[in-house]
């Protein structure tokens, strides 16, 4: 086992402070969005040699992955991150295992450089998720039952000036199931042209400001007060009233939700704990200044309305239910435990300090550290204090 030094993702809506005060270091203004922990090729982990991790996993699958999970994957199979959103992040999806196979080699076929801006698929992997909230998180997941939104849109399409949301009102009234209304309802929104797009943007956020506490619209002041933060940060973009579709979730901390393929969501505020399939494939409908692909979207993603399955663990050490091979998330607080690894590992240190010893080596890792545990590092004890999270097949 030993330490790694992990690279931070400086993009537009991260955080000025958040991860700089996990990590020990002063805010130097500059938003850090992501800090990275794993071997994905865009910006692998180094060891404290300077190795970078997927070099040295490839050097030798069997020890490192362990020979069952070498097998199967052939690399690290997950990605761990710290995010932490200051502001909106993109109304995305992301696609199965057999819609990236099929997408990566497409655009492969098609000549489009695995780093240009309009590429959607940079590897074939699908990319489910887990978020575990660390502050209070924010977030917009899966469609909401359609009633609630007949009625909210209903509401907001009446005001005085929104004249641009009564098409979106009528769509959502429409007799069908539920998948295909929200279908039909998010190609108009998402389709329309840019000239419409800003009127559908415009009528969201009046619409917003005269239904926010009032009766009528009680049921939603919470999510319509969120408006104003999406469009301070994307004006005229029509993502706003995508946004408004789908399920307002606030998670506590320690509190978690796993997101599947195909589901619809976009982080709004917060930090957390991320563990994905080891992938890049983002799936871009609104919010975002990134390229966007509509029809790619309109493939991949469920528009099924879901109730979203929040993860409220108790107090102490837990295990997140994460239905997929590829990864596990440990909470582990105030640890005096001892593990045998079935996979690699990766452990962040929140808060506190933590001593891992094996028969091969003792690390003393303080609040910020990022440590790797191969899968043939055998019987380990880790004993500490204060909230670490443990990544693992």
């Amino acid at each position: 086992m030993e330490f790694l030094n992990c690279e931070v993702q400086e993009y537009a809506w991260g955080d000025t402070e958040s991860i700089p005060g996990l990590l020990g270091e002063d805010p130097d203004g500059t938003p850090k969005a992501e800090l990275w922990m794993g071997a994905h090729p865009r910006a692998s982990s180094r060891t404290e040699s300077g190795t970078p991790l997927n070099d040295l996993i490839a050097a030798d699958l069997d020890s490192t992955l362990g020979p069952t999970t070498a097998a199967r994957f052939g690399q690290l199979p997950f990605l761990f991150k710290v995010l932490a959103a200051a502001a909106p992040l993109s109304i995305q999806s992301h696609p199965t295992l057999e819609q990236a196979i099929e997408g990566f080699a497409r655009e492969n076929r098609e000549g489009i450089p695995i780093d240009a801006p309009d590429r959607v698929y940079r590897d074939p992997n699908h990319k489910p998720e887990l978020i575990a909230a660390v502050t209070p998180f924010v977030a917009k997941c899966g469609f909401r039952p359609l009633a609630e939104s007949r009625q909210l849109f209903s509401l907001m399409a009446a005001q005085g000036g929104c004249d641009a949301l009564r098409p979106i009102a009528q769509i959502l009234e429409e007799p069908g199931d539920a998948s295909t209304i929200y279908k039909n309802t998010l190609a108009y929104i998402l389709g329309s042209p840019a000239s419409q797009e800003v009127k559908i943007a415009d009528a969201t956020m009046l619409a917003s400001m005269v239904l926010r506490g009032t009766p009528q619209a009680a049921d939603h002041d919470d999510e319509l007060g969120w408006t104003d933060a999406i469009i301070d940060a994307f004006p005229n973009d029509s993502g706003v009233s995508v946004a408004l579709l789908l399920n307002h979730v606030v998670l506590e901390p320690g509190d978690a939700i796993f997101l599947e393929a195909g589901n619809l969501h976009a982080y709004l505020w917060g930090t957390g704990m991320e563990l994905m399939a080891n992938s890049d494939n983002v799936v871009r409908g609104g919010l975002t200044p990134k390229h966007r692909d509509v029809a790619e979207l309109l493939n991949v993603v469920d528009c099924s309305p879901i109730e979203v399955p929040i993860q409220h663990p108790p107090p102490g050490t837990w295990t997140y239910n994460s239905p997929v091979p590829e990864f596990t998330l440990d909470r582990l607080v105030d640890p005096d435990d001892a593990a045998v690894p079935t996979g690699p590992e990766i452990i962040f240190v929140q808060t506190g300090s933590l001593q891992l010893e094996s028969s091969r080596a003792t690390v003393d890792a303080a609040a910020g550290s990022v440590v790797w545990i191969p899968a043939d590092e055998g019987l380990y004890s880790i004993r500490g204090s204060g909230t670490s999270w443990r990544a693992r097949v």
